[in-house]
């Protein structure tokens, strides 16, 4: 099937739900799109990639994030491929990060709740900031690397909105909506004691072994995926991406605002009444995941 996809085709975008396969799988497959891709006469390679965490960190395993990782060891692999490749087929690696539609979405590992009217994100960040994406964004900065693939080969885009505190991005809620929100700083215990603690001792890949050592659970992957935050060890060229996209969304403001005349356009309401749990709806999920109820074959 992936041979049958690629063959005639001039690019690829590549981008294993690795909350499917788990960190494992996901490795090989990876390798393996990027070899049958050149095999199969695949000009430009665009790989979807997530920061190598554990790496940028000093490799320290507080901040080990399986589902970052997993793709950040690739990404570094395919452009050291790309070194002898580049003429027959182009690479780059897009890398992204947490979706800002997260934020106000079900079953993610930041979803808000309402506490007394007030909405109420509780997370163990600290006084880190998240670099929140944006989807519609996302999709501009793909399109770029393929219509510029004599700059973007063997390029690592990295990309974000900017580096969002919680405390700011509450503010720019209530300032968009002018309902209340907060942001409270949870531990780490509190937080898996949360609505995630269900969660917290499956494999973060749901179709990966639960005996196999080297899976993680969710509590272990989403332990170091807050502690990435949490410390500062994710940066962005910020003035990279105002060149390639003047038109990006800069901050948590602008996005609420413009997702909140969005929503009202599209009859979902305004986002105030978007994020009231009675009000959400099947399509409500942005993640995978979440909206398959962790199911799918490899």
């Amino acid at each position: 099937m992936l041979r049958e996809g690629f063959r005639g085709c001039d690019g690829a975008y590549v981008n294993i739900d690795g909350f499917n396969t788990g960190e494992k799988t996901e490795m090989y497959w990876a390798i393996r799109s990027y070899e049958i891709a050149i095999e199969e006469g695949i000009k430009f390679y665009v790989y979807g990639n997530l920061d190598y965490a554990l790496k940028k960190s000093g490799y320290d395993s507080k901040f080990r994030t399986g589902h970052y990782d997993g793709k950040g060891r690739i990404a570094e692999w395919v452009l050291f491929q790309n070194q002898k490749n580049k003429d027959r087929m182009g690479a780059a690696v897009f890398t992204s990060g947490p979706y800002i539609e997260m934020v106000i979405s079900p079953l993610t590992p930041m979803t808000p709740n309402i506490e007394d009217g007030v909405l109420t994100w509780r997370v163990p960040l600290g006084k880190g900031a998240v670099p929140h994406v944006s989807l519609e964004d996302c999709g501009f900065y793909v399109r770029w690397l393929f219509d510029n693939q004599e700059r973007a080969n063997g390029m690592d885009l990295e990309v974000a909105i900017e580096h969002m505190t919680y405390a700011d991005m509450a503010a720019a809620f209530e300032k968009v909506t002018g309902h209340p929100a907060q942001y409270i700083d949870t531990d780490l215990d509190a937080y898996w004691g949360g609505p995630l603690s269900g969660a917290a001792d499956l494999p973060a890949g749901y179709n990966a072994d639960p005996n196999d050592k080297s899976t993680m659970s969710f509590r272990d992957n989403f332990t170091g995926f807050w502690n990435v935050w949490k410390y500062g060890i994710i940066t962005r060229d910020y003035a990279l991406l105002d060149e390639i996209h003047p038109n990006r969304i800069r901050s948590a403001e602008q996005w609420f605002r413009r997702e909140d005349q969005l929503g009202k356009d599209l009859g979902k309401g305004s986002l105030w009444e978007r994020v009231q749990p009675e009000n959400w709806r099947s399509d409500s999920p942005i993640l995978k995941g979440s909206a398959d109820a962790r199911t799918g074959k490899l």
